[in-house]
Parts: C-alpha cells; structure tokens; sequence
C-alpha cells in the first residue's frame, strides 16, 4: 500500500514538472496546475506515512499557488506540523510559521498573521513554552499596531500565564502591565481589577512588596476599583504580607477570589509565603500551652482579630 502511494506521488510530481515547462505553443508555465499536482503528492506521501517527502510537496505547492493566497497558510502549517510532531525540529518548526506570517503582513492581511501565530502557538505550547511565548508575543503585537487591543490583550495574557509558569516572573510582570493597560484603554475595568490581583501576587512572590503595594494605590484611580472586593482583599493580603501574618496571608489566598483564578495565578496564590516563615500563626498561638506561669502568651491579643479584617 505504501509503495504504491509513493509511486502515485511520483506521477503527480512528473505531470507537475510537466506543467511548469514551456514550448513554442506554450508560453508560460502552468503554476496553478503544477500546485495542485505537488497538492495531491504531498497527500500520497502523506498516506504512506513518508512525512519528509510530504513536507518537501506542500513546499512546492506554496511556492506555486499563485492565484489561491488562503491555502498557502495550510501549506505551511502542514510543513509546520509535519516538522514539529513527526521529527521534531523546532527552528525548522517556526520558520515555516513565521514565512507564512512574513509572507500575509506583506500582503496586507496582517490579522490571519496573527491568527497563525497563535495558533502555532497553541500547538507548540506542550512541547516548547518558551517559544511559544514567544508566538504570542509576537501575535500580540500584529494585533496592537492594527489596534485590536482586546485581541493583543488576550494573547499577551497567554504569554504572562506562561511566563509565570516557567518562573520568569520579572518578564512576567512586564508583560501584565502592558495587559492591564490595554484592557484600561479598552475600558475593561473588571479586567483591570484581576490583572492587579495578578500584579500583586507575582510581586510577592519576587519579594518586591513596594511593586505590590504601588500597583494597588494605582489602581484606585480606575471606575469601581475602590471598594471592590478585589482591593479590600489586595489590601487585607498586603497589611498580612506586611505585618508577617501567615494565618491573614493563607486566609486571603485560599479564598474563592484568588483559588479560581486562572490556574498560574492560582498556584502563586496558594504558595505564597510570608518573609522569614516565622510570622504570627493566631491558632497556634491561642492553644492551651501558651505559657509555663499560666500567663496568656503575647500573641493571644491578637485573637480579638481572629476573622480577619475584612
């Protein structure tokens, strides 16, 4: 079966070689036709599961599709998928990728650019998450100078959440900042409230509580933020932060608001430390052993504040 998809694959590249010659009678290669000669190679090689030959055919076929301009970006994204899961060449991977962006901002259509880069994206995200970073990022960028803000926003948003996981948490706070800022100019206050949460807990995590605490005095200048249940618990988890409190600090971060946010951000919340690890932990403090004497232990002033101070 295979040897006879391999020779089927070889009689469409002759008739398309075919096509491309010239004569006294005919003046002009034949490119649509050679195209979709090389077109049905590429599945015959496919069929027979020689991938290489495949990528090499839907190459050919991009080269000369001419007149159909939207499927030259399936050309490149079988290459794309051929060289990324069959053997596993990344360089070769994105090239492919980033030709067949090149090749659409030239031609005017710099949204479909985008919408390949982030979909290569998506499909490289499991095996490489630093490039696919960088996809979205550039994806992201397509979109801000067609100001499509939401559409950047987003895809800068994907890259943030993967920046955080691979702990690069100083690109990552960058990166957030231009989100958020985006989905001010937007409007999208609600928007603006989660990415401050965001803010705040990668600051912590980088040990920088006054970037902490600025990008909540910050955000009190946007409509609703005052108030929100968002800054009361930004400011709760601060003062905890600040004063050394675990029990404020776990209280604060394993609450409904910050557990069910996108999982990264999650996962910041719920390893979130205190400096030192060694503040207040009130429960620990109120148990019956407080003191030799029978004196209550210092710490038993603070249970009047045992719910929190929200």
């Amino acid at each position: 079966m295979a040897a006879q998809k391999i020779n089927e694959a070889h009689e469409h590249i002759t008739k398309a070689e075919k096509c491309l010659k010239t004569s006294l009678t005919k003046w002009k290669p034949d490119y649509d036709s050679a195209a979709s000669e090389y077109a049905k190679a590429a599945v015959c090689f496919k069929n027979a599961k020689q991938f290489d030959q495949a990528k090499d055919a839907y190459l050919k076929e991009a080269e000369y599709h001419t007149e159909n301009k939207a499927y030259l970006l399936d050309c490149f994204f079988f290459c794309f998928f051929f060289a990324l899961q069959e053997q596993k060449k990344m360089p070769e991977a994105i090239q492919y990728i980033e030709k067949a962006c090149m090749m659409y901002m030239e031609n005017g259509t710099p949204d479909t650019a985008a919408m390949a880069l982030d979909r290569a994206g998506k499909l490289i995200e499991p095996i490489n998450l630093d490039k696919a970073v960088d996809l979205y990022q550039k994806a992201a960028g397509v979109f801000e100078n067609e100001d499509r803000l939401r559409q950047a926003a987003e895809l800068l948003g994907k890259a943030s959440r993967l920046l955080v996981r691979l702990k690069r948490l100083d690109e990552a706070a960058v990166a957030l900042q231009k989100e958020k800022n985006m989905y001010k100019e937007i409007e999208n206050f609600p928007m603006c409230f989660k990415k401050t949460t965001a803010q705040v807990l990668i600051h912590l995590h980088r040990g920088d509580y006054v970037a902490a605490d600025k990008c909540v005095r910050e955000s009190y200048s946007l409509p609703g933020y005052s108030g929100s249940e968002d800054s009361v618990a930004m400011e709760t988890l601060l003062q905890g932060y600040d004063e050394q409190d675990e029990d404020q600090v776990y209280r604060v971060c394993n609450s409904p608001l910050l557990k069910y946010m996108d999982n990264d951000y999650a996962k910041l919340a719920i390893s979130l430390r205190v400096p030192g690890g060694g503040g207040k932990k009130k429960k620990a403090a109120a148990a019956p052993q407080g003191g030799a004497s029978g004196t209550p232990a210092p710490a038993e002033e603070d249970d009047d504040y045992e719910g929190g101070l929200c």
